[in-house]
């Protein structure tokens, strides 16, 4: 059988794709995911994390980052109007679908003054508008969708793609791992993070142009909600961006927390760190991460691996994720399972080893790590306080970014690729118009014959 259109993956960029062509009338359209349906993903089953119907986000805490300024390069495609009104109408797609109304980080008087009081501070505030669905809906949120799109579009999980066919330089299908060959007249990549190395093989071995992505290291951050409430009261999720002093390195907080808790993920075999917060459920502590970000000139080409590098350091020392009191780390010393008793934050990852982050992280991520503590020590008394935890490691693996038009399409005639494994967003949201984006040029040319 050919179908019009083979989609890669059930990540968010994948499910907006489907659900836009749906919606369009395209009809013969296959959805493609290498790991389980949403109902047969457990959070704490290793494989289940990034893998399965609705991808890296089905266990997140699901924010969506509506500023455009955030998430991902789609600026670039789309005048700011034209962007507001995609990233406006993905949203709406996402509350018709169960998301709670409440959207985070509109304008006020405090948030003025926040970012008045980060100037002085070396910090740069990036005003956000966030809707939080929180880790405890988000299965909710995506079973909908799951169930939008039922009898229209044919999905099959737990199959896995060995390689895009290309006939003529036009895309004409995809090889399954099995052995079955399944033709079709448009291909849609949308691997997700768990499929950025599969990207970038694929990239390479159709001569996509591309370009490598920094790569973003750091800790996850733990303390007393207390600490951060004035902020995120105001903004739910600050995001701060702040350049050191030392190497000029950009280090930037990412995914805030508000009373929610620091969480393990994994990557072909490496634990990583992340952090959650929930709908229905709150906990004692704020979690963030701080991440320095790392641009590679030629003839390095692979920052995932370096990134996959440090996190196995990382797991080699602590035997998985490692915590260490920022007292500990600024005195030179390890920190011990009596010293993490002692200390005034309560880890919300039991599992945790004490351990040191001075033997995992490069002097100068180390350095950015400890100068963005101080800075935001001025705008939030008690992120400095020896007994903060840092959690590691924390690692963004951003897909090298694949050379796209505006309409998603690849240098390879009806080959698009969406999403944060093709390098093009890194947030939901974003994530979910891209596949949009694609959907539309798609039904176009579908209708068009």
């Amino acid at each position: 059988m050919a179908y019009d259109v083979i989609i890669i993956g059930a990540g968010p960029a994948g499910i907006f794709t489907a659900l836009t062509l749906a919606e369009s009338g395209v009809g013969n359209v296959l959805l493609l995911e290498q790991g389980k349906d949403l109902a047969g993903r457990e959070r704490g089953r290793r494989e289940d994390v990034l893998s399965g119907w609705g991808g890296a986000g089905a266990f997140s805490d699901g924010k969506l980052t509506l500023s455009p300024e955030v998430g991902g390069f789609l600026g670039e495609f789309l005048a700011p109007d034209a962007l507001d009104a995609l990233l406006a109408a993905t949203d709406a797609r996402y509350v018709a679908h169960g998301a709670p109304a409440e959207v985070f980080g509109e304008q006020s008087p405090g948030l003025e003054e926040l970012a008045d009081q980060a100037r002085l501070a070396d910090l740069k505030l990036i005003p956000s508008r966030i809707r939080h669905i929180g880790t405890d809906y988000c299965p909710r949120v995506l079973e909908r969708f799951r169930s939008s799109m039922a009898g229209k579009v044919e999905v099959r999980t737990g199959c896995r793609v060995a390689e895009i066919r290309v006939e003529g330089g036009r895309a004409s299908g995809v090889a399954l791992e099995s052995g079955e060959l399944l033709p079709c007249r448009f291909v849609v990549a949308a691997p997700g993070r768990s499929g950025a190395g599969w990207m970038k093989d694929q990239a390479g071995a159709l001569g996509l142009q591309t370009q490598a992505s920094p790569v973003d290291i750091g800790v996850r951050v733990e303390l007393p909600g207390a600490v951060l409430k004035r902020i995120t009261d105001l903004t739910y999720e600050s995001k701060f961006i702040y350049y050191c002093r030392t190497f000029d390195d950009k280090v930037r907080t990412f995914c805030m927390n508000p009373y929610g808790e620091v969480v393990t993920e994994w990557h072909g075999g490496i634990t990583t760190i992340n952090g959650h917060s929930y709908a229905d459920r709150r906990g004692e502590n704020t979690n963030f991460a701080i991440l320095v970000s790392s641009a590679f000139t030629e003839p390095f080409d692979d920052p995932i691996g370096y990134g996959r590098y440090i996190a196995r350091l990382a797991n080699f020392l602590g035997g998985g994720a490692m915590v260490q009191r920022l007292g500990d780390l600024l005195a030179g010393r390890r920190s011990t399972p009596d010293r993490i008793a002692r200390c005034l934050t309560r880890p919300s990852l039991r599992e945790a080893t004490p351990g040191d982050l001075s033997f995992v992280f490069p002097y100068r991520h180390l350095l950015g790590i400890i100068e963005m503590l101080q800075a935001l020590e001025k705008v939030a008394p008690g992120v400095y306080s020896r007994h903060t935890l840092l959690y590691g490691v924390e690692v963004k693996f951003y897909s090298n970014r694949i050379q796209v038009s505006p309409e998603m399409e690849t240098g390879v005639e009806n080959l698009f690729t969406v999403g944060d494994g093709a390098g093009i967003t890194r947030s939901l949201i974003q994530a979910s118009a891209s596949g949009v984006l694609a959907a539309r040029a798609v039904a176009d040319r579908v209708r068009a014959g």
